[in-house]
């Protein structure tokens, strides 16, 4: 096992772990406590995540980043918690009063890049769900599929391959608590493990096209292909227009409200920062979901 610090003084904006890994963003790590997405926060828990078959393992105290991994993790953390942004200069750019407050309100909080299938699947699950159940679900796909590995004495499950789910059935996939997503989680891992198609192939192409591409996959409309591109694939500017998002424009920007998705995407994308819209969407969803 090796391990390591990072120090949050050295990182522009500094870090918020729970913040960051309990805003919606991503729904493929685990807390150390059970206690993910509980609306509370836990100081000494670790934050866990299998990337590339290697178990990652992170939690925030005194003034730092503690990790313990199968590998040398630091890496894995800078680029998966995006350590590395210039987030005093993202938050200085807000565009608005409300924007200001967000950022003010959860300084610390980083956009995530988790790997693109799981957070494809994840967000196929996403429909109609609340984040705690979300997670659940996912947490059982993991367990139910995905390879195990030890670590520390414990077993850490990776989340599914392509393969693995496409090997499911709808039934064993409804048992886990899927529901109608059921079909659509075997579906999109079938387009992937066959070559079909793959959401990494969206990373190359502009922004709009990347989020008509995803469209492909069963289950995934615009707003889950925003969430992916935001989430997993480095498209910034990318506003999924939720329940939470549509509320901000119906309140505090009525006039981005353009009726189709597209239009109403472009128009709140430039409102929010353009490029870095998808930055200060991510502080507003968490802002008034959480209502702190």
């Amino acid at each position: 096992m090796e391990t390591g610090t990072i120090p949050v003084a050295e990182l522009s904006g500094g870090v918020d772990l729970y913040c960051t890994l309990e805003s919606g963003q991503s729904y493929l790590w685990r807390r150390s406590d059970g206690g993910m997405y509980d609306g509370q926060r836990a100081p000494e828990a670790w934050y866990e995540t299998v990337v590339d078959g290697e178990v990652v393992r992170v939690r925030q105290r005194e003034g730092r980043l503690e990790w313990a991994s199968t590998t040398d993790a630091e890496w894995v953390l800078r680029r998966l918690l995006r350590l590395d942004d210039d987030l005093e200069a993202i938050a200085a750019s807000a565009p608005d009063e409300l924007t200001r407050e967000a950022y003010a309100s959860h300084r610390g909080l980083r956009l995530i890049a988790d790997p693109p299938f799981g957070s494809l699947i994840s967000f196929i699950c996403s429909a109609q769900m609340r984040v705690s159940r979300i997670h659940g679900m996912v947490s059982a796909l993991a367990e139910t599929y995905g390879e195990p590995l030890t670590f520390d004495g414990r077993t850490v499950h990776a989340f599914p391959t392509p393969e693995a789910l496409a090997d499911a059935t709808e039934g064993e996939l409804r048992d886990l608590g899927l529901g109608y997503r059921a079909p659509y989680v075997r579906r999109t891992a079938e387009m992937v493990a066959d070559g079909e198609a793959n959401p990494e192939n969206a990373r190359e192409l502009p922004y709009e096209e990347a989020r008509e591409y995803l469209t492909r996959f069963v289950g995934v409309g615009e707003k889950v292909a925003d969430c992916v591109l935001l989430f997993s694939l480095g498209f910034d500017e990318a506003v999924p227009l939720d329940t939470w998002i549509r509320g901000a424009i119906a309140d505090h920007y009525p006039d981005c409200d353009r009726g189709s998705y597209a239009d109403t995407s472009r128009a709140i994308r430039d409102r929010l920062g353009g490029e870095r819209a998808g930055y200060t969407q991510t502080y507003l969803f968490h802002h008034l979901r959480t209502g702190e």
